[in-house]
């Protein structure tokens, strides 16, 4: 037997935003490897593409859908295709997210209201896609990417913690509205990560004066996160195993958030 028909989400569909790089393209070979059927939505459709081929050759299910996920419109027809092909979803990770490192006083109204509809309205829009789908099953769950920045402050990143604070709120809130009706909402809450953007916000930071270098990371949370050790952690919230967890944020950070 194989993972469509034994892992921890076989007979689930998935849907991941953001999911051609980095955590969510980590996200995607797991939920496939697990047995999911799993609807990738990426602006850059041609990762998207190479990674959806690379699961479907190893054995698990993958498509690529693209849109930008900061407009409706875009995100209206992606959930639809992914709806027409592969039916209802059982899991959405809300994962599509970047970031902006600069001083306060230097964010654009433009960067802000940018930053918040990538990483907040995009959340609000496949929320809003995908939940009528879980409703008419009775069941759903939704992961969200918010940040040990929803919580910890960092110079140079006001606009980019105030986003993941949305994003921490936004899960519990889902949670709590929709709990009786078979839905749960977490949110995976990573520190610092290797991945082109954990590596870029590393650089921005530095170039500001910041502290943080791998090694000063390392004295906070032991080392680098890595996208693997995120897209377990999203599994977990994703799967079955976590039935009776709702509303929760979990820190994949190696205690930076318990010192």
């Amino acid at each position: 037997m194989n993972a469509q028909s034994t892992g921890r989400l076989a007979g689930k569909v998935a849907i991941i935003s953001g999911g051609a790089g980095g955590c969510g393209a980590a996200a995607a070979t797991l939920f496939a490897a697990e047995g999911a059927q799993v609807a990738i939505i990426d602006r850059d459709p041609a990762a998207g593409q190479v990674l959806a081929a690379r699961i479907n050759t190893g054995g698990g299910s993958a498509i690529s859908l693209a849109a930008d996920v900061s407009r409706a419109k875009d995100v209206e027809e992606a959930v639809a295709a992914a709806n027409r092909l592969l039916g209802d979803a059982d899991i959405l990770f809300n994962h599509a997210g970047t970031l902006i490192v600069k001083p306060f006083l230097d964010v654009e109204e433009t960067e802000w209201d940018w930053l918040m509809a990538v990483n907040v309205k995009s959340m609000y829009l496949m929320t809003r896609a995908v939940l009528p789908q879980m409703l008419r099953k009775g069941k759903g769950s939704i992961v969200c990417t918010s940040s040990i920045s929803a919580l910890y402050g960092t110079p140079g990143e006001v606009l980019y913690d105030t986003t993941k604070g949305a994003c921490h709120m936004f899960a519990r809130a889902i949670a709590v509205e929709y709990r009786d009706r078979g839905i749960r909402c977490n949110a995976v809450a990573p520190g610092f990560i290797r991945t082109p953007h954990g590596i870029r916000e590393l650089r921005d930071l530095q170039a500001m004066g910041v502290a943080a270098s791998e090694a000063a990371i390392a004295e906070q949370q032991g080392r680098l996160c890595e996208p693997e050790e995120v897209a377990r952690a999203a599994l977990f919230l994703a799967s079955d195993d976590a039935s009776f967890v709702n509303g929760t944020h979990l820190f994949v950070d190696n205690c930076f958030s318990a010192v």
